[in-house]
């Protein structure tokens, strides 16, 4: 570790040059190490992407139905009950008239 740190804080240029020069020499012999685990890292990447996405339009949808069937109930709620509800509001309200006018 004191390599790197004598490097990026302006240390040695013999360190700095010698570092540089290893790493041209070894990129030639690690690269074909390297590819292959960059290359299942991306596809396990893509895989956990095209999954994620998959989950996600399943939720949308099912969130899409629930929406579509609140709006539904409300809608059939008011066609059936709306009336009923006035009637009955109706029905209050001229109870405490009454009661206010005889008292």
């Amino acid at each position: 570790m004191a390599i790197f740190e004598d490097v990026f804080k302006g240390g040695n240029i013999v360190t700095g040059l010698a570092m540089g020069v290893g790493l041209a020499l070894i990129a030639p012999i690690v690269k074909p190490l390297v590819r292959p685990l960059a290359k299942s890292a991306i596809k396990a990447g893509v895989a956990v992407y095209e999954q994620g996405r998959v989950a996600l339009a399943e939720l949308s949808e099912q969130a899409g139905d629930m929406v579509a069937e609140a709006r539904s109930e409300m809608e059939e709620g008011a066609a059936n009950g709306g009336e009923s509800r006035k009637s009955t509001h109706r029905g209050k309200l001229g109870e405490t008239r009454r009661g206010e006018t005889s008292a």
